[in-house]
């Protein structure tokens, strides 16, 4: 069965104006490299987009990413966790993959579960999660919280996004 791991992306305007990738987004394409062996991965899909004319996540996660043992997608235009699975869908189901594993950082689990599992196995793909070793911030636990309640607002919102069915 053909696996992918998948890496939701985060990032943040730095003081020059700059839409930069977090530590923590760094330190996920750190674990998601580890983690490839394990579960045997052919295909590393990296999700998030850049505002505004920068950068995307997913551009500046590819310049971190390592390995060359791996087909490495990139998806440029996810602004949430929704989206990440949203539109990281098509891109599985084109290559036949069934089986996918999120990388995120420990606060995110919750909502990246929830978002993923509602939108990839009505679809026929299996996904599992694994979480990096990130010590948990203040301002992630608030923004987690924050989130919370507009997650099925998040989830009609990519209805267009998503195909219905399995592959």
């Amino acid at each position: 069965m053909r696996t992918a791991i998948i890496v939701p992306g985060h990032g943040s305007f730095d003081r020059s104006g700059r839409y930069r990738i977090s530590a923590r987004c760094a330190m996920l394409v750190a674990e998601a490299e580890r983690l490839v062996p394990r579960v045997g991965a052919d295909t590393v899909v990296l999700s998030g987009w850049g505002p505004a004319g920068n950068r995307s996540e997913a551009e500046q996660m590819r310049e971190l990413w390592q390995r060359a043992d791996v087909e490495v997608v990139l998806e440029p235009t996810a602004q949430n966790t929704a989206g990440n699975a949203a539109r990281t869908l098509p891109l599985l189901r084109d290559r036949g993959i069934r089986r996918a594993v999120v990388v995120c950082a420990p606060l995110h689990l919750y909502r990246t579960r929830w978002f993923f599992r509602r939108i990839f196995e009505p679809a026929g793909i299996a996904v599992g999660f694994r979480v990096a070793k990130v010590a948990p911030s203040l301002g992630a636990l608030v923004w987690e919280l924050l989130a919370l309640p507009l997650r099925h607002e998040q989830l009609r919102s990519t209805d267009g996004d998503v195909p219905r069915g399995r592959a």
